[in-house]
């Protein structure tokens, strides 16, 4: 089976055992990840609802692709630049292209791993109402501080001197 894969703004043609490099991808090497971008799949001239077929890979490394330099200049100026650049890519190898049967298991395991933060997060609610309350009492002297009103603020004294050259003069 194979299917058309969008990621990175490209589009790849895949089959399990595959390997293809794409855009930086978030994992390490051995980390599984899903391409969830299917567009097309099928199987010779028969074609599959892409919707619910998951395309499955495995991280072989990351890496930079070859170098691409990076020339520019303006003629008749004197104007010369040369820089080089190489772009993050993530080997991939194909691991499996079918139905979509793998991602509901660690749907199931995430939501018994939200169910042990949840608790957490009760035993937590009343430790920050605690912590909510101490600063509310804290807080109080404060607006006595900003009742008070600021010293007035001196003028700045005139400058003589450009008197005292004007009386000079005469």
């Amino acid at each position: 089976m194979f299917a058309v894969v969008r990621t990175g703004g490209k589009q790849y043609r895949v089959a399990e055992g595959d390997k293809i490099a794409v855009e930086k991808l978030a994992g390490e090497a051995g980390d599984s990840v899903t391409l969830d971008d299917v567009l097309l799949a099928g199987e010779g001239a028969d074609l599959a609802d892409a919707s619910k077929v998951t395309v499955s890979a495995e991280v072989i490394a990351q890496a930079k692709s070859e170098k691409v330099t990076v020339f520019k200049k303006r003629r008749r100026h004197n104007y010369r630049r040369k820089n080089g650049h190489r772009q993050q890519m993530t080997l991939l190898r194909i691991t499996a292209v079918g139905e979509g049967k793998k991602a509901p298991a660690k749907k199931a395991a995430a939501k018994k791993d939200e169910a042990p933060k949840k608790e957490e997060a009760k035993k937590a609610a009343p430790k920050k109402e605690a912590a909510k309350k101490a600063p509310a009492k804290k807080a109080a002297p404060k607006k006595e501080a900003a009742e008070k009103k600021p010293a007035a603020k001196k003028a700045a004294p005139k400058k003589a001197a450009a008197t005292k050259k004007s009386a000079d003069k005469k």
